[in-house]
């Protein structure tokens, strides 16, 4: 009894290490299988050895359902007005003891559904979070077949990528919150979604039952041990904040000069068209400036030319904002063109492409015409 004691008590230390030295990676045996416990009795009678009485006992593994899904970008992920097929990436890992098929959907909870559109799911083959040429010709899906159970490899691991498209009228700072869902179904046949899984009622059966064993990813869309699990991604709108501040000043008449200059027939008018981009926005790319020249006035060509990329003085202490333009370089003919007649309903045309302009900046484009 005593060395029985002894053998017990060190088999029980060894196994104590092993539970808090080995992590868990896997859930365990695999559904179905059978597990055997043999024993054998012997025994004395009147010293004499007698034959080994025997017995065993079996039973089936039952099957434990258990999903993640896990977000693994950066949060949020910024986005543009306009923008299509923005990327959130999530893996989506069966830890359940047997192979299921996980039906996919999302759902949009939080931000303005009219400003983003078209949900749809794509492998992510390559597992780097976002999506490639093949990958998007591959096509969306809507589930993932024959997941294989949990054995630690990494195959029970499939790495996705909801994709949607960001409307224009979204703006600066919207943001747009996305929960990607996965629901076990059984395997079945390959390429078919399988029936939801559903946990067995009642007590332990001779065959394989199911227990439900999830929990749940805190975003509302999912509930312990009901056999789905999911996670959030989130988009945020970095929309450029683009404001234009147009003004004119007189430059010289034919009777003042530049003393006093008046607005008549004659005079040299500067027009100043400042573009500004708001604190914290977007960087605005390929801005381009087009201005319909009134018909009362005449560009004055070859004598002062289109200023491109200049500053801009904006005066906002009166009722209309007041923008005076230097600098710059002369771009006519090359970033800014002259077009007669090219503008709305046959007015002459000034267009001029501007730099990028990143937030807290302004930068303007300005020309000098005749009064007819």
């Amino acid at each position: 009894m005593k060395r029985t004691t002894q053998l017990l008590g060190a088999v029980s230390a060894v196994a104590l290490v092993a539970m808090s030295s080995t992590p868990a990676l896997a859930v365990g045996t695999t559904a179905g299988d059978s597990i055997t416990n043999n024993v054998t009795v012997s025994f004395e009678v009147g010293g004499e050895e007698q034959d080994d009485v025997t017995a065993s006992d079996t039973f089936t593994v039952d099957r434990v359902i258990d999903v993640n899904v896990n977000f693994t970008g950066a949060t949020p992920v910024a986005v543009s007005p306009g923008q299509e097929q923005a990327g959130l990436a999530f893996d989506v890992t069966n830890l359940s003891n047997a192979v299921v098929d996980l039906d996919l959907s999302t759902v949009l909870t939080g931000g303005t559904a009219a400003n983003i559109e078209n949900f749809e799911i794509y492998l992510d083959a390559d597992g780097n979070g976002s999506l490639d040429a093949a990958e998007i010709a591959a096509g969306p899906i809507t589930f993932l077949d024959e997941v294989a159970a949990d054995d630690g490899t990494g195959t029970e691991t499939i790495s996705v990528v909801v994709v949607a498209d960001i409307t224009t009228d979204a703006v600066n700072d919207d943001t747009f919150d996305v929960v990607l869902v996965a629901d076990a179904h059984e395997d079945g046949t390959v390429g078919v979604l399988g029936g939801e899984i559903n946990a067995t009622a009642g007590a332990n059966t001779a065959g394989i039952d199911t227990v439900l064993a999830d929990g749940n990813g805190g975003t509302g869309e999912d509930n312990d041990n009901d056999g789905d699990f999911s996670d959030q991604g989130q988009f945020e709108v970095a929309g450029a904040l683009v404001s234009v501040v147009k003004s004119s000043r007189i430059i010289s008449d034919p009777v003042n000069g530049t003393t006093d200059p008046k607005a008549i027939p004659g005079a040299v008018i500067e027009y100043c068209i400042a573009v500004s981009n708001a604190a914290d926005a977007a960087t605005a790319t390929a801005v381009n400036v087009a201005d319909d020249l009134p018909a009362d006035v005449t560009f004055a060509e070859n004598d002062f030319g289109i200023f491109v990329d200049g500053t801009a003085t904006i005066d906002t202490s009166g009722a209309t904002p007041v923008a005076t333009c230097a600098g710059g370089t002369d771009e006519e003919g090359g970033d800014a063109t002259y077009t007669a007649a090219g503008g709305t309903g046959g007015l002459d045309l000034i267009a001029g492409l501007l730099s990028d302009i990143p937030a807290s900046t302004t930068r303007s484009l300005y020309f000098r015409v005749t009064i007819n």
